[in-house]
């Protein structure tokens, strides 16, 4: 008797998944093509699958049981999803650029952080109302501004390199602080919910996050040398994209079990231990196929399947468009503001800021997590999209008027 369930659960797991990797897909590859972000289009194919009866209250608390579980499997792709996708970011990473790109960077990457956290935070303020530092509503507040502090540097990346200036001192600077920014923004996420979540006081909460970074460097010098010395003995071996996946998931749960630190955060300083190996690309390569085909269409397509848009409101609307503004302007306020200070000109500033303002995966890998702890709900996810993907157009746009002059276009022309 308790056969025919579970056969039509696994049969009802195969048809969810195989819509959702063909839609997301599709709508991908056709948002690129249109000039939006591929992940806009995976995340548009959340949105529409909603429509489909089994997709309703996708993650919440749903009637049928065989629904039910298939839903709760798909979310559990989507977890596995952003782990491999934080993993490759940190393969990505160029450790030596990373050391060598000095303190401009940094400055220009912590006040990247910075500002925008604190005009995430006020703005929220006037939406969710501020009862006091240090209660949930204020953690909520914060995690907002938390979410305004990633950046998404790729599409400013293939600007620069279309202008024929990634490799000048303001596009190595915009690609150093990106990198920079990213782990620092990764710190505040892992504070902010560690502290939200009430395991322990602010000192416990540092001293984990500490010991945490402690661990990371002492394990993943020790990994380091080992997949060293077995890339030497076995080069572009198969089995060491495999090792490298198995310590990335070891390090994600190690991260939230033993150190109250978010598991993305595990599996992004995996990558980076590894990433300075010879093969770090061969094993990138490898570990984005797994993600390309599979866990990243059913990731990007759960954050739309999580967006509710039946509580859209006037006051939705508003903090989405609010969201947007502070998102999109705090950046330049903070990664242009610092980089004048630095000795750079105005309109290098601007070009810097700029350069740091597009959102991409990494805010959408924040909100998420946010909705796991129940600190942002389903119904703000429409304002991060809306902000990826007007920063996404916006970026491109105002890059080349601030780096190809009139004078130059006349000449091209």
């Amino acid at each position: 008797m308790n056969s025919l369930p579970n056969a039509e659960i696994i049969l009802q797991i195969l048809l969810s998944v195989g819509l959702i990797v063909i839609v997301a897909k599709y709508l991908g590859i056709t948002a690129r093509k249109i000039g939006i972000p591929e992940v806009a289009g995976m995340i548009v194919a959340g949105l529409l699958l909603r429509f489909i009866p089994w997709f309703n209250n996708f993650g919440g608390e749903e009637p049928n049981l065989i629904y039910a579980e298939a839903n709760q499997f798909i979310t559990y792709m989507s977890e596995i999803g952003v782990i491999l996708i934080m993993f490759s970011a940190g393969l990505s990473t160029n450790l030596n650029s990373l050391i060598k790109s000095g303190p401009k960077a940094t400055a220009i990457a912590c006040c990247g952080v910075f500002v925008p956290l604190v005009m995430g935070t006020i703005m929220s303020f006037f939406f969710f109302g501020f009862d006091g530092f240090g209660t949930q509503n204020f953690f909520k507040c914060m995690f907002v501004g938390t979410i305004l502090t990633a950046t998404s540097v790729s599409i400013s990346v293939a600007v620069l390199k279309e202008f024929g200036k990634i490799n000048t001192d303001i596009g190595q600077t915009i690609v150093s602080a990106a990198i920079i920014d990213d782990v620092i923004g990764i710190i505040v996420l892992t504070v902010v919910l560690g502290v939200s979540s009430g395991k322990g006081g602010y000192l416990m909460i540092i001293l984990k996050t500490v010991l945490f970074f402690v661990f990371a460097i002492v394990v993943g010098f020790a990994m380091y040398k080992l997949f060293s010395w077995y890339d030497k003995r076995h080069p572009r071996s198969h089995r060491i994209p495999i090792y490298a996946l198995g310590l990335a998931l070891i390090f994600a749960f190690c991260a939230e079990r033993f150190f109250g630190i978010a598991d993305i955060t595990g599996a992004y300083i995996a990558g980076i231990v590894l990433c300075s190996i010879k093969d770090a690309s061969y094993m990138e390569s490898k570990i984005d196929i797994n993600s390309y085909m599979f866990f990243s269409p059913i990731f990007f397509a759960s954050i739309g399947l999580k967006t509710d848009l039946s509580g859209m409101s006037t006051e939705i609307l508003w903090f989405a468009i609010a969201f947007v503004i502070i998102g999109c302007i705090s950046k330049i306020i903070g990664c242009g503001g610092i980089s004048k200070v630095l000795g750079y000109s105005w309109k290098e500033s601007y070009q810097i800021g700029l350069g740091m303002m597009v959102r991409g995966e990494v805010a959408l890998i924040v909100a998420t997590k946010g909705l796991s702890t129940n600190l942002i709900d389903p119904k703000y996810f429409t304002a991060v999209i809306l902000l990826i993907i007007v920063s996404s157009m916006l970026v491109p746009i105002l890059m080349k008027r601030a780096f190809i002059s009139k004078k130059a276009d006349i000449q091209k022309q």
